[in-house]
């Protein structure tokens, strides 16, 4: 099975850009699709971004669609988040998720999809 380690969070002030990236362990990571949800305090864990196993498919939840980039190295395991553009609001911690897919194109953005989750890593974003 895989396990998922997050990396790249941390502090920064509203407009501004910071990258996280998730690095998996196990040879099936690359047919693994995988996601990215976050919680922020007081509230329910909610999608922020999911990929296809090839990566040739995306989601992107409406509140994060044109300021974050989820994208996958299948060769380094890793799955990347790129975050523009933050706000206040995008504070919370992120989650990177994984499952084993049927197709190459599948991508899935319930979080009771996923098989295996990170540990977390927080996000802050000042006003």
């Amino acid at each position: 099975q895989v396990q998922l380690v997050e990396s790249g969070g941390g502090l920064v002030q509203a407009g501004g850009s910071l990258r996280l990236s998730c690095v998996a362990s196990g040879r099936t990571f690359s047919r693994y699709a995988m996601g990215w949800f976050r919680q922020a305090p007081g509230k329910e864990r909610e999608f922020v971004a999911g990929i296809s196993w090839s990566g040739g498919v995306t989601s992107y939840a409406e509140s994060v669609k044109g300021r974050f980039a989820i994208s996958r190295d299948n060769a380094k395991n890793t799955v990347d988040l790129q975050m523009n553009s933050l706000k206040p609001e995008d504070t919370a911690v992120y989650y990177c998720a994984g499952n084993r897919s049927p197709t190459p194109f599948t991508v899935y953005g319930n979080g009771a999809a996923f098989e295996t989750w990170g540990q977390g890593a927080q996000v802050t974003v000042s006003s």
